[in-house]
């Protein structure tokens, strides 16, 4: 019995480590988005379109428009058509209508930290 035990233990990482979050980045490359962010503490939110070639956002009463890039099924950078330093970002997880992702600058700086956020997107067409 002590064995048994043990041996789950044992086997019990090996499970866990193959574990990959669900990913379907298909269906997320075009449509119509919400999101929330963060700035100084306070929650806001926005709204974005993107096409194939771009992404429109809308927040704060603002409208920002950039060009998209696929690096992959699960990787784009957007760069701002005022040629504002591109942003890379990394699709880590799916659901049905939503994913998470990961993003930075694109360019390393050298003088600044490489500072990386996280945020969710939802799919609302």
């Amino acid at each position: 019995m002590t064995k048994r035990i043990i041996l789950c233990f044992l086997a019990f990482p090996i499970f866990v480590s193959c574990y990959e979050p669900e990913r379907n980045c298909d269906a997320f490359k075009t449509g119509e988005f919400s999101f929330e962010y963060e700035v100084d503490g306070v929650k806001k939110s926005g709204t974005f379109t993107r096409t194939d070639a771009y992404s429109v956002e809308f927040y704060e009463g603002k409208v920002d428009s950039a060009s998209v890039r696929w690096i992959n099924d699960c990787e784009f950078v957007l760069k701002p058509l005022d040629n504002r330093g591109a942003i890379h970002y990394k699709i880590i997880k799916t659901t049905a209508d939503s994913y998470t992702f990961e993003y930075k600058r694109a360019v390393k700086s050298t003088k600044d930290k490489l500072i990386v956020k996280r945020g969710t997107a939802i799919k609302t067409n």
